[in-house]
């Protein structure tokens, strides 16, 4: 859908889970075997991914001052339960957090988000505001007021929604 760049470092993570669901078609690359190898998902773990996708899209959505799209378990309830790790560089002393299982896909999650918070670039992640849209785009602008994932699709719409709703006040 959007021709920005991918979100830097671990946000990729996200924005790649986010994105697996069309909202317009209702598409979900995670029906697909290959869609769920992308985040080494079983079949049987998708109930929690699609509970954690949505809870992302919420918290991507509040990033752009937008409600969520539907009533979600809160995102920081999920992550409560993911296992993470602080690790130690003993070469420079550097410390992280990291999943204490890189398998599972929550606790990678919970340590994308610990590493961008750390990085400052959380909130950069937003989620499209077009009701048909809602997909994850990293806002690069430099005010960091992005509002659509794409200025020539769900930005172009928008603003001829507007035009057009103007000109029927208007006569």
């Amino acid at each position: 859908m959007s021709e920005r760049a991918p979100a830097p470092g671990s946000l990729a993570l996200i924005q790649s889970l986010v994105n697996t669901l069309d909202v317009e078609t209702g598409a979900d690359s995670l029906d697909t075997a290959e869609g769920r190898a992308r985040f080494g998902l079983p079949e049987d773990g998708l109930p929690a991914a699609r509970e954690l996708r949505e809870s992302l899209r919420a918290a991507l959505l509040a990033h752009a001052g937008h409600p969520p799209h539907r009533a979600v378990t809160p995102l920081g309830e999920l992550l409560a339960a993911a296992p993470l790790v602080v690790t130690v560089d003993p070469a420079d002393g550097s410390a992280a957090l990291a999943p204490a299982d890189a398998r599972p896909l929550l606790p990678r999650v919970a340590a994308a988000v610990a590493e961008a918070l750390i990085a400052g670039t959380w909130t950069r992640l937003k989620a499209c505001e077009a009701a048909d849209c809602h997909w994850a785009y990293y806002d690069r602008s430099p005010a960091g007021r992005g509002r659509w994932c794409s200025m020539q699709v769900c930005g172009a719409r928008a603003k001829m929604r507007r035009y057009r709703a103007n000109r029927t006040e208007g006569t």
